[in-house]
């Protein structure tokens, strides 16, 4: 008995290093960027809000793996990358996966709907962090940062400025993590 719940964790240990290896495999193109922490770091508890001023917390995110952006409507990288994410989150959204963006700063709700509007975004949700206390409680310093949590709600992976989350490298590292979870 005690020698099967050894192998158990062996296999399992064996299993994840794996995964992350085949992970670090994937990280190329724009992805090459994107930093996989040693361990799972907490994320900020503080509320953030919608277009209507409802309170929602990162927590209320557990049970999928999130693409958290953080991002700002005067930001030009932002701007460039947003089409990105949200054909990312038509592709891979589910029950899985989900891409959060996070206005960070001074962005005025007409500003947001309004760039949402004029670029066809479609499928990503309006959250405000209006007095950037969540951005400077993730060490949030320069826009855009893409973070991963993962299901259970924690930093995972950081990503520092823009990239093509529509590109098959994107698509192909994320759905890796993805499976390896499964």
């Amino acid at each position: 008995m005690i020698r099967g719940v050894i192998f158990s964790v062996l296999y399992m240990a064996l299993a994840l290093g794996a995964n992350a290896q085949d992970l670090e495999e994937l990280r190329v193109g724009d992805m090459r960027g994107l930093v996989f922490h040693a361990e799972p770091v907490p994320v900020s508890e503080t509320p953030f809000i919608d277009m209507e001023d409802v309170e929602h917390r990162l927590s209320d995110l557990q049970g999928r793996y999130i693409l958290l952006n953080f991002w700002a409507t005067w930001c030009a990288p932002c701007r460039h990358e947003m089409p990105y994410l949200n054909t990312l989150q038509h592709e891979l959204g589910g029950e899985d996966f989900k891409v959060v963006t996070l206005a960070t700063g001074r962005n005025p709700p007409p500003a947001i709907r309004r760039f949402f509007e004029e670029t066809g975004i479609d499928a990503l949700p309006m959250y405000r962090d209006p007095g950037q206390t969540i951005a400077r409680e993730m060490g949030v310093f320069g826009l855009p940062i893409t973070v991963i949590l993962n299901p259970e709600g924690q930093e995972i992976a950081r990503l520092r400025g823009d990239a093509d989350w529509a590109s098959p490298e994107a698509f192909a590292l994320l759905r890796a993590l993805i499976a390896a979870e499964s």
